[in-house]
């Protein structure tokens, strides 16, 4: 396995980055996953954007695209698979043992898994922490991940695959690393980004292609929804059957079930839409 490191491809086995490096000592440090769907990755213009706006929001040098771009090819090419899952990590580099950065400039890393196609359908459950809507770090890509750890066990523990988030005003937000819709008297909606949730780019996406909208949920509308499902980079949308212990007989339903097909046309028709 090859991985991208700083300038060049190295071998796993003997790649470093310092234990120094501000993305490992606090944290410092912002990413985005990519499908990549034989070699070829899915919507790199959109994650490259947004690895901007996070990359601003933590005062990171803007990242260069075209390195970027270099780094995803290169990495694609020396890792043939069907399917994977690209990782971009861009950290504050070596640094101090504090907060404070130091001055040898960010770290980049590219790196590749293989990865299989999601089930059609899946379990979630509702975790008691919140999101802080009004956080520094909202709507930030970043590698200060711990808490979705924690949740994410939770819910495996549950036998689930994600847990969902409201935030501090009791509204429904995101799960762990996916976006939230809900079905309505056959409307689809999901929150909106002031909720303190991730601006998906499968959401993006999904909500375009499928005409959701944004609106304010409760957190409880998970007990009265008539459908739910996920997105995300590599669960593109995928429909819920259990949320806690409330069964959704037959998910994906209809409206899930178009919402899949019309991704799947779409996202098959144009690889950096």
């Amino acid at each position: 396995m090859k991985i991208w490191l700083d300038g060049g491809l190295q071998d796993i086995g003997s790649a470093r980055v310092s234990v120094l490096d501000h993305g490992l000592t606090v944290g410092d440090g912002i990413f985005e996953t990519v499908k990549a769907v034989d070699g070829r990755p899915f919507a790199l213009t959109r994650h490259l954007d947004r690895l901007t706006r996070s990359a601003r929001g933590l005062g990171l040098p803007a990242p260069d695209h075209d390195e970027v771009r270099r780094a995803c090819a290169a990495v694609l090419e020396a890792n043939p698979m069907p399917l994977g899952r690209l990782r971009v990590t861009y950290t504050g580099g070596h640094g101090p043992l504090g907060p404070d950065r130091g001055e040898h400039g960010p770290t980049l890393v590219v790196a590749l898994g293989e990865t299989g196609r999601r089930p059609d359908s899946t379990a979630v459950i509702t975790v008691p922490w919140t999101r802080n809507e009004r956080g520094a770090l909202t709507g930030l890509k970043t590698t200060s991940y711990a808490e979705n750890v924690v949740a994410l066990a939770r819910a495996r523990e549950r036998g689930a695959t994600e847990a969902l988030f409201g935030n501090t005003v009791g509204r429904l937000c995101e799960g762990t690393g996916s976006n939230v819709f809900v079905v309505l008297d056959g409307e689809i909606h999901t929150p909106p980004v002031a909720s303190g949730c991730l601006a998906g780019i499968t959401r993006a996406l999904a909500a375009e292609w499928t005409g959701a909208r944004e609106t304010d949920l409760p957190l409880d509308v998970l007990e009265r929804a008539d459908e739910v499902f996920l997105t995300s980079t590599l669960r593109d949308v995928q429909a819920v059957h259990r949320i806690d212990d409330r069964e959704l007989p037959g998910a994906p339903g209809p409206v899930t079930a178009k919402a899949m097909r019309i991704f799947q046309e779409r996202s098959g028709d144009d690889l950096d839409p």
